[in-house]
């Protein structure tokens, strides 16, 4: 259902993306009908796995439709703030989609199964009522009474904890919200050394969900006490109709069955504020997908027309960003004739917004659209790539054409790169080409677009990545090659001199405004075409007769780590130590007290029973003095004695059973409170140390490990963590308890039953220990599986728009189907099991139970302590049955913390063990590079080989090389990202590598080509410290960005998706003007900016920066006229350095950006 309505739905992004909400349950939904002491523990497997096929089913069925909406989905982009009113009613943002994939639709589908306890419960609080009835007559309607009173105030208690549910949801979103975007973005982070205050912001944001926790958690205690209250006093108040009203006496035959009847009501009473709890959740969720499900459809707009051929036009067209009347492109007439079409603008013109509108994905206002009515490669600014070989990703579920294939490699200047990959084209990139350089990225992502059979090709500016002659390789042999004769391209580009000579046509787009002009239709010049093949030959010749393999490795993305066997003990420890050892204290000595009581509410009936005279024993036909056994001459008995016979007054006896069921009810309030404090102190300690973990640890983690991986751990399994652990931990300790003490007891009647307590202990053992290796390793499986199902989808929706140009939602809603299926085939097999673990216990409990009582009977008790044996008996039955079952859940459960546990030991960077001068560096300070060597990964071959060269302080030096070269390699090192194999890198005389890192990231600027923007103001963006004051702000995005008309309280998106690419390169560029760093790196930090604006940029940056020393990675000639020293890198190596003008042109890789 999901899936259905995500390919179709409209979607309208806003300010708030990235929406996640938490799932605080256990990830399988297990029920705990365990978690009242007085559970009986059997009553799960009765429609288990019916049950658990419906919710598989209507999981599935939820999943495809929200898949299918999502794919009509539409962004939109501004730069206005929404309205607090409008937020709860804003539509879905991509983030909102992944949490109704991994929260919502997961905990609709696990309470499928509750519906049969909804028939379960009811009739067994009947039928029970009906015994006891039998037993009491009308007096126990007195009880019902009291139990219909607690739920009436109960429904008062609900609708307010509904009401702070829904707080706690919005606190977990914006935790979740924050941990998101600090994931995605921790490597800038950790480059600028920021790291630390999102941090901090972080556990600001979790620590209100925390504290809205303790609200939701004290609400639903106070309703779960009134229930237990409630239920407690049912036999109270039914004993006190029999005995003090109805002038009956209590025997032994009536009290004991009445009691197991009225702990079997209890049993049942109990579990109703669970179920209701998780079925308000459910609710909440359901109105979510609801809400979802009822947002507008992507359809076609009556102004456009889908026509057989290949023709584009508008006519007369306006368009808006979804959601916006703002006009962002006005009254268009274009014709798009087959050849090369190149849009070319200022930054921010309109020149994106006119290939979204040729793709349908803007509103159209009013005007013709008129487009094929098939297939259209399209190529994104931001290449989108998935985690799998280049072939893959270039086919992109084509069928495989050898000759085009081939022909497309080279085309796309991609020969030498995979002939330079260890496994060629099979190589994986890892999530979204991490894998790959950015030039590597944009060509794999254009050849995606040229290998297929689509008669258009919409290209946004796959050039800007790209250095000078492997872009004018690409525009002779792609734009101009066999490949794409015939065939309609639009590209959007700024290099707008390599392609106009053979353009058809060439447009402007000015202010949402379009101007044609006739491009020259003659091909590249001969001087053109041979610079390009002798760049192509002089990049084969340099390479080195060793063939070092690029940066891809055999598997870029590891296999996520599955432990086997059972939780090791210091998982358990670790999570003991995170509760801290005197709450646990607390919590082991509230549930003896608590077991204690519960003895001694069965021995007080037993003496207020035989408290009326001699009693006939009915099972042996004698008569036996109660007082007869040793233990009828305990304190206990002789504390009993004092009291009057209940025959005349009994009063003292249900005072008595009153302060006890009180005692009771104030113990269990005790334990869970001592429990809400373990999961509290757990949850926040665990999640800190996790966290800090993860920010600390080395750069070759982020690129092994998928995001969605990282969000599986952070998200679902610290949503165990923070759900029914230790809840669990209380269960089981209780039950444990009860199993002792119920032993001890009995055994102190009857010594015989200690042998078959071993026997009966030993066989239930036995199934378990059966059960629990395979549950654990399924459980593992179903975590596992679960990662990519999240990553894939995430990925997926960063994709949408390209998805979709393509026409692929069928094989993609297939594959993600598939992935559900392997996931739910985990599930499948673990309910499976549970079933198959519920049926062998349910026989043997009850065959216990048949043969204590045959031992009681024939004990020759007084019917009294007969009665006690058997109620002891029956609760030995329940604790070892529920002491197994919630033990193996409470590992099952722990398979979480093993996994949050792991993050606690991933490898961290080394801090630095130099801590620099406040001076450092200087302006004046020298970088020197000394037989550098660096690799990736132990496992891979060398990113830079013996790199040995002098920056002068204050030098403004040229990094050039072809794409893969190793140009960003060199970039990083200088942050320190990566330690050297061999060699050193100083600055100042320092080595980098053993000064504190942050302090050498704080004090260097480095601009990525991809800057990472998050969401909230442009104040925000450019200084999250906030270490310079609003004015100096005001003064730099003024110098920088005084087009834009922005403003310090301009909002920004996450990622800045309310920007074009050249405006999110223009807050890079603002943050290292207001840094005004001594050493400043920019990684082709002007690619997608048009020549003028980056002139104007590059004039600013030399009057702010003319002290720094500034090293550029460089694609255009301009960025090496203005340096004062050049680097050529080819394959990790430097084949020419000095001077710009001493460079040898002939040899060098780059001889035109000369």
């Amino acid at each position: 259902m999901l899936f259905e309505k995500t390919l179709n739905r409209k979607i309208v992004a806003t300010i708030r993306d990235d929406e996640v909400k938490e799932n605080d349950e256990d990830m399988n939904g297990e029920p705990d009908s365990d978690s009242s002491p007085n559970g009986n523990g059997a009553s799960e497997r009765q429609g288990l796995l019916n049950g658990h096929d419906s919710k598989s089913n209507q999981k599935q069925s939820f999943l495809s439709k929200v898949f299918r909406k999502t794919w009509s989905g539409i962004r939109f982009r501004s730069n206005k703030k929404p309205k607090p009113a409008n937020e709860d009613n804003a539509p879905a943002s991509m983030g909102k989609i992944l949490n109704l994939m991994r929260g919502d639709v997961y905990e609709v589908s696990q309470r499928f199964w509750e519906f049969q306890r909804l028939i379960n419960k009811p009739l067994g609080m009947i039928l029970s009522l009906c015994l006891v009835w039998n037993l009491l007559g009308p007096s126990c309607l007195l009880g019902v009474a009291v139990v219909l009173l607690a739920q009436i105030l109960n429904t008062i208690f609900a609708r307010i904890l509904i009401k702070k549910e829904q707080l706690r949801r919005k606190a977990t979103d914006t935790k979740l919200q924050q941990v998101s975007s600090y994931v995605e973005a921790i490597r800038h982070l950790r480059w600028y050394g920021w790291h630390p205050v999102w941090l901090e912001k972080i556990l600001e944001a979790r620590q209100a969900e925390l504290d809205l926790k303790i609200v939701t958690f004290l609400w639903n205690l106070t309703i779960r006490f009134v229930n237990i209250l409630g239920s407690g006093l049912l036999p109270v108040a039914a004993f006190y109709g029999f005995t003090a009203l109805a002038g009956h006496e209590l025997r032994i035959d009536i009290a004991f069955p009445a009691l197991q009847l009225f702990n079997m009501l209890q049993s049942d009473l109990k579990e109703i504020p669970d179920l209701i709890t998780v079925l308000l959740n459910a609710s909440v969720a359901v109105g979510r997908i609801e809400a979802f499900m009822q947002e507008p459809n992507k359809t076609g707009d009556d102004s456009s027309a889908s026509i057989s051929g290949g023709v584009l036009e508008l006519r007369n067209a306006t368009f808006a960003w979804p959601g916006l009347s703002k006009e962002v492109l006005r009254d268009i007439t274009l014709s798009f004739p087959p050849g090369l079409n190149v849009v070319f603008g200022q930054v921010a013109a309109g020149k994106s917004a006119l290939l979204q509108a040729l793709l349908g994905e803007l509103d159209l206002h009013h005007g013709e659209l008129i487009k094929p009515d098939a297939p259209i490669a399209y190529c994104a600014q931001t290449p989108w790539l998935q985690s799998m070989s280049i072939r893959d990703n270039i086919l992109f579920s084509s069928p495989y054409d050898d000759l085009r294939y081939k022909q497309t490699l080279e085309a796309c200047a991609l020969t030498a790169d995979l002939a330079n990959f260890k496994h060629g084209d099979l190589s994986n990139i890892g999530e979204n080409g991490i894998g790959l350089s950015g030039g590597q990225k944009a060509r794999v992502a254009l050849a995606r677009a040229v290998y297929s059979r689509a008669k258009i090709l919409l290209l946004d500016d796959p050039l800007s990545a790209l250095d000078q002659q492997t872009a004018e390789s690409i525009v002779a042999k792609c734009f101009g090659g066999e490949l794409t004769k015939g065939r309609t391209i639009v590209l959007v580009t700024h290099r707008t001199d390599l392609c106009k000579s053979m353009a058809e046509q060439l447009i402007e787009i000015t202010e949402g405004t379009a101007q044609t002009y006739k491009g020259d239709s003659l091909q590249l010049s001969p001087t053109t075409s041979r610079t390009a093949q002798t760049l192509q030959d002089a990049m084969m010749v340099k390479v080195d007769e060793a063939q070092e393999s690029a940066a891809v490795p055999d598997k870029y993305e590891e296999e996520e780590h599955r432990e086997h066997g059972g939780v090791k003990a210091a998982v358990y420890w670790q999570y003991i130590k995170a509760g801290r050892l005197r709450w646990w204290s607390l919590v082991v000595l509230s549930a003896i007290v608590f077991r204690l009581l519960m003895v001694a509410e069965s021995w007080l009936l037993k003496e207020w029973g035989e408290a009326y005279g001699e009693t006939e024993q009915v099972y042996n036909l004698q008569i036996v003095h109660a007082k007869s056994h040793i233990m009828s001459s305990s304190p206990v008995s002789r504390f009993f004695e004092r009291f009057p016979d209940p025959g005349v007054n009994v009063y003292p006896w249900l005072i008595a059973f009153l302060v006890l069921i009180i005692a009771e009810c104030v113990g269990f309030m005790i334990s869970q409170i001592f429990m809400l404090v373990i999961t509290y102190t757990a949850g926040k300690g665990m999640f800190k140390d996790i966290m800090t973990k993860v920010s600390h640890t080395t750069f070759h983690y982020y690129d092994v490990v998928p995001i969605g991986r990282l969000m599986n751990r952070l998200t679902s399994d610290v949503g165990t963590i923070d759900g029914n652990i230790s809840n669990q931990f209380l269960v089981v300790a209780w039950q444990a308890i009860a199993w002792v003490t119920s032993i001890a007891v009995i055994a102190g009647v009857t010594p015989l039953f200690l042998v078959f307590s071993f026997v009966l202990t030993l066989a239930f053992i036995f199934i378990f220990l059966q059960f629990l290796p395979t549950s654990q390793s399924l459980r593992r499986l179903e975590m596992v599986s679960l990662s990519p199902l999240m990553s894939n989808f995430g990925a997926l929706l960063n994709g949408l728009t390209t998805v979709r140009a393509f026409c692929a939602q069928s094989q993609f809603q297939d594959g993600v189907i598939a992935v559900t299926d392997a996931f739910q085939g985990m599930d499948h097999f673990y309910w499976s099991l549970q079933a198959w673990l519920m049926y062998r216990f349910d026989i043997l409990s009850a065959f216990s139970t048949f043969i204590m009582t045959l031992l009681a009977i024939n004990s020759g008790l007084s019917p009294g302590l007969t009665a006690f044996v058997l109620a002891s008996a029956s609760r030995f039955v329940v604790a070892t049955h529920a002491l197994c079952k919630q033990y193996g859940q409470l590992q099952l459960n722990f398979v979480s913390v093993e996994r949050v546990v792991e993050l606690l030991h991933l490898e961290q960077e080394d801090a630095g063990e130099i801590e620099p001068p406040a001076y450092w560096p200087s302006y004046n300070d020298d970088i020197v590079f000394e037989d550098v060597t660096i690799r990736y990964a132990p496992h891979l071959d060398p990113a830079l080989s013996d790199v040995s060269f002098t920056l002068k302080g204050g030098s403004n030096t040229a990094v050039i090389g072809r794409t893969g070269s190793g140009k960003s390699t060199l970039a990083l090192s200088l942050l320190a990202t990566m330690t050297p194999e061999s060699g050193r890198i100083l600055i100042g005389g320092i080595d980098i590598a053993k000064v504190n890192k942050q302090a050498l990231r704080n004090r260097i600027t480095f601009l990525a080509q991809d800057p990472v923007l998050f969401p909230g103001s442009l104040r925000h963006n450019l200084d999250p410290t906030e270490q310079h004051t609003d004015e100096e702000c005001e003064i730099v995005i003024a110098r920088v960005c005084g087009s834009y008309n922005w403003t310090l309280q301009t909002q920004i998106d996450t990622g800045g998706k309310n920007l074009s690419q050249g405006q999110r390169q223009l807050v890079g560029l603002a943050r290292a003007v207001l840094r005004r760093s001594a050493i400043v790196i920019m990684d082709e930090a002007t690619a997608s900016i048009d020549k003028n604006t980056a002139w104007e940029i590059q004039r600013v940056l030399r009057e702010e920066m003319e002290q720094s020393t500034v090293v550029t990675i460089a694609h255009r000639p301009s960025a090496v006229r203005g340096a004062n020293y050049c680097l050529a890198l080819g394959n990790g190596r430097i084949i020419e350095k000095g001077m710009p003008e001493e460079v040898d042109v002939a040899n060098s890789t780059v001889p035109d950006a000369i």
